[in-house]
């Protein structure tokens, strides 16, 4: 049997490509192959598994790759009024908080949910545990070898991810493997969206605390909650700022200002005034009822103050330090968490393999590549899942334009 579209991978692009392809094509035979047990392992764990689906702001600024103007097309074309429009025929209703959008059950598993049955209501017919270990060119299509079962496809569309989240959420990267072998580029692969490892001594003392900071790391800066843990930082902004931490191999730092709301003159007028009304306390408690206790501490070490000593011995130089220390507190980093604990892969697929009006191999006619496998990656906050989408309703539209016109 000669399938219309086959998609390899069964995560959110492959199953939203499937989706919305067969609704706009019904008398079409439509399968997916996914390696796990169940489709959409990963999407409903996303966003702390209440599935940050799309964002009020998706531009180009807010997105990396090599050729990152390729996603320009899919993007405007396909914005998030179309992804709500998709997604509300399929029973997924959208509330934004800010920016942010999310499915109104605030549950990731009801958007895999939706999808799954989209699926069995449409036909299409989804083969779990079968993963990909070849790749063939058949005819005027593609012959799919999974173990001691092979599909043969007019359309083939390869949605199988990178190496985020690891093998445990089927992310090995062996599909990419089997492209390489055909000839196709492939942009270095790093962990984007990922916690940021540092020189231990100091987040060690402060693990489990969190603080409000902005954080800089090389031209990236964010605000928000920082987690310290015994390995380093995490928390949105860490991870927001964490695309460069494995792309660039010089020495990097990443800086915290833990006040910034107050300028450095303001901050040093506010620790001044703290340190004469509480000049008969010892240092341990000089920041009590201002700063975490256990944070305030480290940093009057770091100046080198003895936490026993009175407050009347922070004079105008150790304050002046402190404030520095305050609005810019670094961190020497040792690299990341890797790609089992990242959200995204950065690099994938050379873009200009492909036509970006319709995610088509330029040299392999049918053969589509949409999502993270492709060398676009998004920041936190619903860009990835949207660069998913998008690309693949681009995607089916084009095979279904094709089919038309067979």
């Amino acid at each position: 049997m000669i399938n219309d579209l086959i998609v390899i991978g069964g995560g959110a692009a492959g199953l939203c490509a499937a989706v919305y392809f067969k609704k706009n094509n019904p008398t079409s035979t439509v399968r997916i192959l996914e390696a796990l047990p169940r489709v959409g392992k990963k999407l409903s764990l996303t966003g702390n598994g209440r599935c940050n689906i799309t964002n009020k702001e998706i531009n180009l600024s807010r997105f990396h790759g090599e050729n990152v103007e390729f996603a320009q097309y899919a993007l405007e074309k396909y914005d998030r009024f179309f992804t709500e429009d998709f997604f509300g025929g399929i029973g997924v209703n959208f509330v934004f908080e800010g920016n942010k959008g999310y499915p109104a059950s605030l549950q990731a598993t009801s958007v895999v949910d939706c999808l799954r049955f989209a699926t069995d209501e449409l036909g299409i017919i989804t083969h779990l545990e079968t993963p990909v270990t070849n790749i063939q060119i058949y005819e005027n299509g593609y012959k799919i070898i999974s173990n001691k079962i092979s599909f043969i496809t007019k359309n083939l569309i390869i949605a199988t991810g990178l190496l985020s989240g690891g093998e445990r959420m089927g992310s090995d990267g062996k599909m990419l493997e089997i492209l390489r072998k055909a000839d196709f580029k492939v942009i270095k692969l790093t962990p984007a969206i990922v916690q940021i490892k540092t020189e231990t001594d100091i987040v060690k003392q402060l693990k489990g605390i969190k603080l409000n900071a902005n954080v800089t790391l090389g031209e990236n800066t964010d605000f928000g909650e920082v987690l310290f843990t015994d390995y380093g930082l995490s928390g949105p902004p860490v991870l927001q700022v964490s695309r460069g931490a494995a792309r660039v191999q010089a020495p990097q730092k990443i800086t915290l200002d833990i006040m910034p709301q107050t300028n450095f003159n303001e901050l040093l007028s506010i620790l001044t005034a703290r340190a004469e009304n509480l000049k008969k306390r010892n240092l341990d408690e000089f920041f009590t009822g201002m700063l975490q206790k256990r944070v305030g501490q480290v940093l009057l070490k770091l100046i080198g103050c003895r936490l026993n000593e009175n407050v009347a011995t922070l004079n105008s130089q150790k304050l002046k330090s402190l404030v520095s220390l305050m609005k810019n507190w670094s961190f020497n980093v040792t690299g990341t968490t890797g790609f089992a604990n990242s959200q995204v892969t950065a690099g994938g697929l050379d873009t200009n393999c492909f036509n970006p009006t319709t995610m088509e191999s330029k040299s392999n006619k049918g053969l589509y590549c949409i999502g993270e496998i492709l060398d676009i990656d998004g920041d936190c906050g619903g860009f990835n899942l949207q660069w998913a989408w998008s690309s693949a309703f681009c995607a089916g539209d084009h095979i279904g334009k094709t089919n038309d016109n067979n």
